[in-house]
Parts: C-alpha cells; sequence; structure tokens
C-alpha cells in the first residue's frame, strides 16, 4: 500500500527545500500532502492544506495574526492549529508519517505537531537546531526523529539536498516499515540508570513476562525520562515502576540531563499505580564536557564515559530531595507505594566505591520516612535497591495490587 507522508513548512520562504524534499519522497513510490505554515507570505507550491485553513483550526485568521504585530506570538498560535490540524488529519486517515523542517520557528512549530500524533505514527523534524539544548525535554514526543539541516538556513545546495534526501527516505522507510504498539498486554513502565549502577531490572523483567506483562525499561538520561513521563501521563502503563530518579533531582539542581519539570507526576495525573524507589537519587549528572560547578569540586567524583559524569550530594540536599520527593508523590491521584532501599539506592555508594557515605544515606533515608508519613504509603527494606530482597518486595506489593484489582492482571496469550 502507498503510504502518505504529511510535510509541513513555511511554503513562502521555504519553497523550494520543501518542493524538493516532496519530490524525493514521491520518486520513491510515497505519496505526500503538503500543509503550509507560513503566516506573512503566500505559498509559491500548490499545498493540500493552506495556512488559512491552518489558522482557522484555533479560530482565527491570518489578517488577524498579522494585525498581531508580534512574530512570536503569531506563529505560536499558528504552532496551535498547525498541531489541530495534523491531529485532525491523521484521525481522518489522510497520512501515515509527518515530516517537517525548520529553523527555530519552524522547529517550535513543529514539536507541537509531532506532539499531536499517538507513539509509533513516524515524526521527523528536520531542523538546523537538531540536538541543540534550546530543545526543552518536555516539548519532544516521546518516538520523534530529529535530522540536523546542515547548510539549510536559505536555499538548495549540495550540503541542503543531501540532508533533505536522507530525510526523505528516512520518514517514507519508516512509515512502511513501522510495526505500532499494539499493547495486547499490559506494559509496565520502568525506570533503569543503565544496568551496571541499577541492577534490579535483571530480575524484575521475567518475573513480570511470565505474569503475563510487556515491560518497557527507560533510561533515566533526559531523554529517557521524558519519554517515560510523556507515556505515563497518556495512561499506555498498567502501572508503573520508577525507580531511577536521578532526573528529578537533576532538575531540581540545574542539571542540563533532564527529563523536564514534571518528572515525577505523569503516573499521577493519569491515576496510573505506581511503585517507586529512590534509585540514584543521591548523585547529580554532568555532561561528560561540562565543568563541575564550584560547590561540587570538593564532592565524590565519578567519571561513567565521555558523554556523562557524576557526583554526590552532601547531607543537606539529600533532605532536601527527599522532602521534595514526598511533595511531588503526595499529589498523586492513583495508588502509589513507595520503596526505600535503607541499604544504598546504587551500586556506586556501597563501601569502597565513590559515592559510599553513610551519614548521608541515612539522613535521606530518615529525611524519607519523615516526609513519606501520613501522605504517601511506604514500605522500608534493610537492603540494597539492587540486592534480591528489594525485587522480592516490589513482586510481592505488585502481586497484591494485582490481586485488589488495581492493577489489571496480565494476559499470558500472545
Amino acid at each position: 500500500m502507498k503510504k502518505t507522508i504529511l510535510v509541513i513548512g513555511t511554503f513562502d520562504t521555504k519553497a523550494a527545500e520543501l518542493a524538493y524534499l516532496i519530490e524525493r519522497i514521491e520518486a520513491q513510490g510515497g505519496a505526500t500532502l503538503a500543509m503550509d505554515v507560513s503566516i506573512l507570505g503566500d505559498a509559491t507550491f500548490p499545498v493540500a492544506v493552506s495556512k488559512h485553513q491552518v489558522a482557522e483550526a484555533v479560530g482565527t485568521t491570518i489578517p488577524d495574526l498579522i494585525a498581531l504585530g508580534e512574530e512570536g506570538e503569531a506563529f505560536e498560535r499558528m504552532s496551535a492549529g498547525a498541531a489541530v490540524m495534523t491531529r485532525r488529519l491523521f484521525d481522518e486517515g489522510r497520512f501515515d508519517g509527518m515530516i517537517a523542517l525548520g529553523g527555530t520557528m519552524g522547529t517550535d512549530l513543529a514539536l507541537d505537531c509531532a506532539q499531536s500524533l499517538p507513539i509509533g505514527v513516524p515524526k521527523y523534524l528536520v531542523s538546523t537546531v537538531a540536538g541543540s539544548p534550546l530543545i526543552a525535554a518536555e516539548r519532544m514526543a516521546a518516538d520523534v526523529q530529529f535530522i540536523l539541516w546542515a547548510g539549510g538556513l536559505y536555499g538548495l545546495n549540495p550540503l541542503c539536498k543531501s540532508s533533505l534526501s536522507q530525510a526523505a527516505g528516512a520518514v517514507l522507510g519508516a512509515a512502511r516499515a513501522v510495526e505500532a504498539p499494539s499493547f495486547d498486554r499490559p506494559v509496565i513502565g520502568m525506570t533503569s540508570l543503565g544496568s551496571s549502577c541499577l541492577k534490579y531490572m535483571k530480575r524484575l523483567h521475567p518475573e513480570l513476562m511470565k505474569r503475563g506483562y510487556d515491560v518497557a525499561v527507560f533510561h533515566t538520561t533526559g531523554m529517557g525520562g521524558m519519554a517515560f513521563e510523556r507515556l505515563a501521563a497518556e495512561g499506555v502503563f498498567a502501572c508503573v515502576m520508577d525507580f531511577s530518579l536521578q532526573e528529578f533531582v537533576n532538575v531540581q539542581h540545574g542539571s542540563l540531563v533532564s527529563a523536564g519539570t514534571d518528572r515525577l507526576s505523569g503516573a499521577g495525573r493519569s491515576r496510573t499505580p505506581q511503585l517507586v524507589a529512590p534509585g540514584a537519587a543521591d548523585i547529580l549528572d554532568l555532561a561528560g564536557w561540562q565543568d563541575i560547578p564550584d560547590r561540587f569540586k570538593d564532592r565524590p567524583f565519578h567519571q561513567h564515559n565521555r558523554l556523562i559524569k557524576n557526583v554526590a550530594f552532601n547531607v543537606e540536599e539529600r533532605r532536601h530531595l527527599a522532602r521534595a520527593m514526598a511533595e511531588r508523590l503526595a499529589q498523586a491521584g492513583g495508588a502509589t507505594h513507595f520503596i526505600l532501599p535503607k541499604g544504598g539506592i546504587e551500586e556506586w555508594d556501597r563501601p569502597g566505591e565513590a559515592a559510599h557515605d553513610p551519614e548521608g544515606l541515612a539522613a535521606f533515608t530518615a529525611e524519607i520516612e519523615a516526609a513519606m508519613r501520613g501522605r504517601v504509603e511506604m514500605t522500608a527494606l534493610d537492603c540494597h535497591i539492587n540486592d534480591a530482597e528489594f525485587c522480592d518486595a516490589v513482586l510481592a506489593k505488585f502481586d497484591a495490587w494485582v490481586a485488589e484489582g488495581i492493577v489489571p492482571a496480565g494476559s499470558i496469550a500472545r
């Protein structure tokens, strides 16, 4: 079956680039649906969805947007219209994947369009700011793909054509190959910081699979937590096992390794049952290339690789983080149970390792117990988070929730 790609862009200023992208998609046997999101100029290329239709999708007109006299505000309204129109066209079965291109303005709009679509729908953004820290984690759809638009700011050239032709092949190939999630078994959303720092998923994953659940484990290095939070907020998961919280503590201390300010809230908003533990909440992530801030230079330090490194929190910082966790979880609308392994919360805090700090751990666990009391149901364990006893306690609580009907029963058949 021929696949149709929604092509989004400003067809007044980037008509040549968009026309080339469309030609490349159609040359490979795909069909296209062009949507113009320009404001000031008129499209110089035939489009299926005009800028006037996009504006009307949010109850405004192009003349009204121009009359605002403020480019940023006008384009923000156009972004809202583009997102509404994108979802409407998808619901009507008009396309199978989307691609957009632009600079900061076009990328800003395209992020909203990508967020409007379900997971599994191919979403490609050809952007001059792909990979930039300008793009906040919370703006990104869970499965959006970025392609850097090198040399593509104005006019076609060999570099620009190279990026656009690859993008055309990528989005059309994805639309042809994608296996959209069917969710024929309940899905457990789990977080972890790799498999060397936190190891519980090695035991939990097979046990949950045997119980009839699929398990999606998210790497909590910023983008993983962003995807996890978005899916949790959408109610995709039957239960959440959020056992790696260092993205939550990162955002409290301004780290650029961030999943956004909403971390640790998605499951609560969707009333999804959640089991939570403070894995890796004693360390701050820093980019590998980043200088260690002066206030952390005397702390225990771990160089994980060239991309990421960690410094440890002191006693008072740990107490503050414990209170912040309790405050966030107390707002949850669904069943919430906190599991506190008092013997350690990540592999590097064991005796002899870089983050070993018995005083800091004791202060943190004591503050957690005090802050959670009367607000969040909790189980305290005299073990390390990577010990078998932690997994046994998780499974015991999970099985109890299944028996009580809080978590839907698994499905062995596939």
